[in-house]
């Protein structure tokens, strides 16, 4: 998706010259050194610095810049936690934050560089915009609509495309999740990766006369709550699945959200008090029991526990 990504900015460079793009040297790696050669005076590399690639941003926004600041997303959330919460949101700067490979997209980068735990860093600061697109068509209708929102954003970015779930002309709203498939039994709350894994397992369940209702929410903050809620009150129970840390993420929220408005039976599919190590998908999505059959499994458990 990084891709999308790119020809975005480009596009959005060539007309807008309060557009600027920060890099802590990874350009090559997130796909935009090639803007550093068409836009040498807006496209920066700072180095090895991810802390002063955020500070840099905050001060060229004060002069009405709009930066979008990219590296890997262990070092766009914990490393430069400090400067994202003072320099940015507390100041009110509009920057947008991209983090890549997140979790276990990090794949073979390794533990230190497989962050499951950064979207639970921002949902802690107040008055950020947390998106995880679903897949390239959704991110290119997305962007123009985070360019045009005024306040801090963090892109939990993919380099690679997953399965394409949208149309081209897929339509995007920033406030409202999205239901990819209507169900009556068990609600499935899944973001990023883990919404084909939402309607994998929802295709499975169907087998055994289980409807299964399949809630795509890019958007984690601030969480489309009427959405989620409605669902809880139509199905009665609830699965949510995430490539991140069950403490503070997705299904944290979503857990929260119920327990204030429509408590219903839920588990949180996502990972449970581990680091990341190497290796390919598939083979981390069976160490930190992403698979659909881990799906398939807890949500039989829950409904279970709504009888």
């Amino acid at each position: 998706m990084r891709d999308v990504l790119v020809d975005f900015l480009r596009k959005t460079m060539t007309t807008n010259p309060k557009v600027v793009v920060v890099d802590a040297d990874l350009a090559k790696c997130a796909g935009t050194i090639a803007l550093e050669k068409e836009f040498p005076d807006r496209a920066l590399n700072v180095g090895i610095a991810e802390a002063n690639m955020a500070g840099i941003a905050a001060g060229l926004s004060t002069y009405g810049y709009i930066p979008f600041i990219t590296s890997f997303a262990p070092f766009a959330s914990r490393r430069i936690a400090d400067q994202a919460m003072i320099s940015i949101c507390y100041a009110k700067q509009n920057v947008k934050i991209v983090g890549t490979d997140p979790g276990i997209a990090a794949q073979l980068n390794g533990g230190t560089h497989m962050p499951f735990e950064d979207m639970a860093i921002y949902r802690a600061i107040p008055d950020i915009l947390l998106y995880e697109p679903t897949d390239a068509a959704e991110l290119n209708a997305a962007l123009p609509k985070i360019l045009d929102y005024p306040k801090p954003v963090y892109i939990r970015l993919h380099r690679k495309n997953p399965r394409l779930l949208h149309d081209s002309d897929c339509k995007f709203d920033l406030m409202r999740a999205e239901v990819l498939r209507k169900g009556i039994d068990i609600t499935f709350v899944a973001s990023g990766i883990m919404v084909e894994t939402a309607l994998d397992a929802a295709a499975e369940l169907e087998k055994e006369e289980v409807s299964a209702e399949v809630i795509c929410c890019p958007v984690w903050k601030p969480l489309d709550t009427q959405t989620i809620i409605n669902s809880f009150k139509k199905t009665g129970c609830a699965l949510t699945l995430e490539n991140h840390n069950v403490c503070g993420g997705l299904g944290s929220a979503v857990a929260e959200a119920a327990a204030e408005n429509y408590p219903v039976p839920m588990y949180r599919i996502g990972v449970r008090e581990k680091f990341g190590e190497v290796g390919k998908v598939d083979y981390l999505r069976k160490v930190y029991n992403l698979e659909v059959s881990d799906v398939v499994e807890h949500a039989k458990k829950v409904l279970d526990m709504k009888k």
